[in-house]
């Protein structure tokens, strides 16, 4: 029989798409989730407890964590989210791989490698630093291995809880306004959610992979008026395009809790925002990316289908 391969959070955008990459791949997939299983992979857990957790991560041989809290409560819960994890992955023999973000640099000058320091000042940005050296402080130790993968903003099939999901897909599919958060003259590094889930996976697959944080490789930077071009091309033109800046953002957020949470990280908004993914290129390539106008293309196809 062959390994299993655990997905928390599952149900999620990133968790589903890395559900399908593994059943590609011909892997065994137990899929997690805190609501009632579907599917014949499905598992019903709620690994903010030990003995879910542990039961989640029962008999794998690589665990993916994917879940993560409300993005307003991430400070309040990230850490009380992954003790369980670490225990049950602990218990379980497995390897851990972390669907991770960019959070822990804060403003840097220059495209982002591994190697920065984590000097992010604001909430999300420590407690993401926090999160991470649990989990690398775990590897060292000999608890368990483990690896983290790093992503900027997604979008994709599948990707409705973030910046760039509905206020762009949909909105322009609607014909409303499409609606950049920041700077439309930035450039920023965009990942689409089947790449994400193919460079964790990659990761789980790699002992070579262990022991650090790796950047997901993601197609070109693009800035957000090339990228909402884009998506009124595919979508038949019309829709306006605007940037959200940081004066509606405060006044959003007055009753929007995740709006208002984008306030402590708009440097990554208001000036260049790329990731770079050297390192995992020449680990693990070639890699095989895909262009920002087939990921459109994909996505609008999901949101025509599955979102309305």
């Amino acid at each position: 029989m062959s390994e299993l391969h655990v997905v928390l959070g599952a149900t999620g955008a990133i968790g589903s798409a890395v559900v399908a990459e593994l059943t590609a791949r011909g892997h065994r997939v137990r899929a997690v989730s805190r609501g009632p299983a579907t599917g014949p992979d499905g598992f019903q857990a709620d690994v903010t407890t030990t003995e879910g957790a542990i039961a989640a991560c029962e008999g794998a041989a690589v665990v993916y964590q994917c879940a993560q809290p409300r993005y307003e409560r991430w400070a309040e819960e990230f850490p009380g989210l992954i003790r369980p994890i670490l225990t049950g992955v602990e218990a379980a023999g497995a390897k851990l791989v972390m669907a991770d973000n960019l959070y822990v640099y804060g403003p840097v000058e220059g495209p982002m490698t591994e190697g920065l320091p984590h000097a992010a000042a604001n909430p999300k940005g420590r407690v993401r630093a926090e999160v991470d050296g649990m989990i690398l402080d775990a590897h060292r130790s000999g608890r368990l291995r483990a690896t983290l993968g790093r992503a900027s903003d997604y979008y994709g099939p599948g990707g409705v809880n973030t910046v760039i999901g509905p206020n762009v897909f949909a909105a322009a599919l609607a014909g409303r306004t499409v609606r950049w958060v920041g700077d439309l003259d930035q450039p920023h590094t965009l990942a689409y959610l089947p790449d994400i889930a193919a460079g964790l996976v990659t990761l789980g697959e790699s002992a070579e992979a262990d022991g650090r944080a790796w950047h997901l490789p993601a197609a070109e930077a693009i800035t957000g008026r090339r990228f909402l071009d884009l998506v009124r091309a595919e979508a038949g033109g019309g829709p306006k395009v605007a940037g959200l800046g940081r004066g509606a953002q405060r006044l959003i957020g007055l009753f929007n809790p995740t709006v208002r949470g984008l306030g402590e990280t708009w440097y990554q908004r208001d000036r260049p925002f790329v990731a770079d993914d050297t390192a995992f290129r020449e680990a693990f390539g070639p890699v095989k990316v895909t262009p920002h106008a087939e990921g459109v293309a994909a996505t609008l196809d999901w949101y025509r289908r599955d979102a309305a």
